[in-house]
């Protein structure tokens, strides 16, 4: 299938990258973390994204999906679901760099009324070849807006 001429800008991010993370916040102990993110596309003017994390044990910590959009080459809107009761409407600028690209994106959040209080988020992807690193802040459970996680990923040859 062809990918819709919008994604043109962000088709680097296309296919598979793991690795490993870190996370702190100031109401938890800090902690580390494998993840993964999926880039794919249907033809139409987005792409699907699905991220899931792991313990270093192996265990299953967080999962978020949602879809990435592109308005007239340098608009990013990222929206997306996550299971704790959260929705995320995250823009910002898509910025061509010397390595690659970058999207610096701050994001409007709905809570249900079961989850844990998250105000605002702020998300600062860089692709650079072959190399995703991302890093996310939020303002949550009374912090003001505070880094909280990092991550470093690298495309999976095969997909996975």
């Amino acid at each position: 299938m062809e990918l819709h001429p919008a994604l043109v800008a962000v088709a680097g991010l296309l296919g598979t990258w793991r690795g490993e993370g870190h996370g702190e916040y100031p109401t938890i102990s800090s902690f580390d973390y494998t993840e993964e993110v999926a880039f794919s596309h249907a033809g139409k003017p987005f792409l699907q994204y699905l991220q899931r994390t792991w313990s270093p044990a192996g265990v299953p910590m967080h999962t978020e999906t949602g879809f990435l959009r592109v308005i007239e080459g340098q608009r990013v809107e990222f929206i997306l679901a996550q299971p704790t009761g959260q929705t995320e409407l995250a823009e910002g600028q898509l910025e061509a760099t010397t390595e690659g690209l970058r999207f610096r994106l701050a994001a409007r959040i709905a809570n249900s009324a079961s989850a844990k209080q998250v105000d605002a988020t702020e998300r600062d992807l860089v692709l650079a070849g072959d190399v995703l690193t991302t890093r996310f802040a939020m303002a949550a459970v009374g912090q003001p807006m505070t880094h909280h996680l990092a991550s470093e990923l690298r495309r999976q040859p095969d997909g996975r």
